[in-house]
C-alpha cells in the first residue's frame, strides 16, 4: 500500500467519561475527530465507503450517491482522512479510501463509560 494517509488526529487514552478529568489537549483532539464526524455528508461518506463492494472508494464513486460536486466530496474526504477515520491509498491517478476501523473504535470506546464497556467486553 502507497501513499496511505496518517492520523493527525489521535484519540486520547483518558475517555471524559472515565470518571477522571480528560487533559486539555486530549480533549481537542477528540473534539477534533468529533467535528470530522458532525456533518451529515461526512457521515454518509463513511456509510457508502464502508458499504462499497471492496470496502473502498474513490472520489469519482461518491459524488452522485451524494450529490456533491467532486470538490466538495474531496473536501469532505481530507477532513476525515486528517481526522484518522478513512486511510487514502494512490493508484495510478485515482486515489481509493477505505475507514480505519480501529479508529472508529476508539472513539466509540472513548464515548462509553467504563462500568458499558467492562459489560460489552464479557459478552
Amino acid at each position: 500500500m502507497e501513499d496511505v494517509g496518517t492520523a493527525k488526529t489521535a484519540t486520547p487514552a483518558i475517555s471524559p467519561l472515565a470518571g477522571e478529568p480528560i487533559k486539555r489537549a486530549d480533549a481537542e483532539r477528540l473534539a477534533g475527530v468529533l467535528k470530522a464526524f458532525a456533518d451529515p455528508a461526512r457521515l454518509r461518506l463513511l456509510s457508502l465507503i464502508q458499504s462499497a463492494p471492496e470496502g473502498e472508494a474513490s472520489v469519482s464513486d461518491l459524488t452522485a450517491p451524494l450529490g456533491l460536486s467532486q470538490p466538495t466530496v474531496s473536501h469532505h474526504l481530507r477532513i476525515l482522512t486528517e481526522a484518522g477515520l478513512l486511510e487514502r491509498e494512490k493508484r495510478g491517478v485515482w486515489a481509493y479510501y477505505r475507514l480505519v476501523p480501529s479508529a472508529i473504535a476508539a472513539i466509540a470506546d472513548s464515548l462509553t463509560p467504563p462500568r458499558k464497556r467492562a459489560t460489552k467486553k464479557a459478552r
